[in-house]
């Protein structure tokens, strides 16, 4: 059952393996094997003895730490380990609005609807006034414009940072608040 790498690349340089193992000797840990620290000839010896591999799992030790185990369900359990990890991250996702300088209420009604929905599924909301042109003198309403906009949602977002101009654009950072039992 001991294991071959194959010239595949991969498999090269996931992990040493068998007689890839060039250390005089090397701590060998395991599920049916005595924890201790080994010649490396006696450590082969004592994975093929028990049709297994031998897989060095922290090269950087000293000695080395090696396990005794199959190579194929050692490297299916670290697959599964990083895809746990990769699940547990959460993703940020970020919405944006954009609304003008002089913005209607129904447009500013539907704008906010939108957000309330991006919120709710826990997503993050840019929401920014563009100036065009000579439209830059309103920067006071776009201001006015995005502190309203922070204030209606209040229940559902909190600010991550406060209108700010940024060339062109002023901005406004919404974040959703923590899921109570109360809100929806």
């Amino acid at each position: 059952m001991r294991y071959r790498p194959r010239n595949s690349r991969n498999a090269r340089d996931l992990h040493r393996i068998n007689e890839r193992i060039r250390v005089p000797e090397v701590r060998v840990v395991g599920d049916d094997v005595e924890t201790g620290v080994y010649p490396t000839k006696q450590a082969l010896q004592m994975a093929e003895d028990m049709g297994l591999d031998l897989v060095e799992i922290s090269p950087t030790a000293k000695p080395p730490v090696c396990r005794i185990t199959d190579y194929q369900k050692f490297l299916y359990q670290q697959k599964k380990k990083l895809k746990e990890q990769r699940a547990r991250n959460v993703k940020v996702v970020v919405k944006e609005i954009r609304f003008g300088p002089q913005t209607d209420d129904h447009d500013y009604n539907f704008k906010m609807k939108h957000a309330k929905g991006f919120l709710e599924d826990g997503s993050k909301v840019k929401a920014y006034v563009f100036f065009r042109g000579r439209s830059i003198i309103f920067k006071d309403q776009g201001e006015m414009l995005l502190l309203r906009f922070a204030s209606d949602l209040a229940d559902y977002a909190k600010v991550e940072q406060l209108p700010k101009l940024e060339g062109k654009r002023m901005t406004l950072m919404l974040s959703p608040k923590k899921a109570t039992s109360g809100n929806k």
